[in-house]
């Protein structure tokens, strides 16, 4: 789903994807139209430009994430914006999508991104106040001082030890230069 106005972007947009061997590209103008379009379609990502005037991709993404098919509403996301203010990748963040995507950029980063999604491996979180992929990349546990948030989370405090403890040689042999044949 290219989502944005009917303009040479989304011609420029249609002709990388369709470099990369997409077939299918749903090219929808406004927010209705995409929300028309999935009820009848199922997507396997959104581009959406939000630099255009009809389209707020903010609330775009937001109004995916609100959806009550879960295929929809865990849909990958990428925002396009032309000028990008760090407040903008905070919304973007907020409003659950997987990334932003700045103009201008070439069909190898258009590329990398999408396969960076593909790859991606963080978890879906549904709360009430927020619907989209784990906004933390780094999995270190929940903030010194904290208990957590979720379920999974680690405690940060360490229990006892469950063995002896390693001698100084061990401990020294972890870090000595090992040849090793490939």
């Amino acid at each position: 789903m290219v989502v944005s106005e009917k303009s040479i972007d989304q011609d420029i947009l249609a002709q990388m994807l369709m470099g990369f061997g997409v077939s299918s590209i749903q090219r929808i103008a406004n927010i209705a139209g995409a929300t028309a379009a999935s009820r009848s379609e199922v997507f396997d990502l959104a581009l959406i430009d939000s630099g255009q005037s009809e389209c707020d991709g903010f609330a775009l993404a937001e109004a995916i994430r609100r959806q009550n098919d879960p295929t929809l509403r865990q849909l990958p996301i990428v925002l396009i914006l032309g000028h990008v203010r760090p407040t903008d990748v905070v919304r973007a963040r907020d409003c659950g999508a997987n990334l932003v995507l700045t103009k201008p950029f070439s069909p190898q980063i258009l590329f990398d991104r999408i396969l960076w999604i593909a790859q991606d491996h963080r978890k879906f979180i549904e709360t009430t106040t927020y619907v989209g992929p784990d906004r933390r990349f780094k999995a270190f546990g929940p903030p010194l001082g904290t208990k957590g948030r979720r379920k999974d989370d680690l405690s940060a405090t360490l229990g006892e030890a469950v063995g002896a403890n390693l001698s100084q040689d061990a401990v020294d042999d972890f870090f000595a230069p090992k040849r090793v044949s490939v």
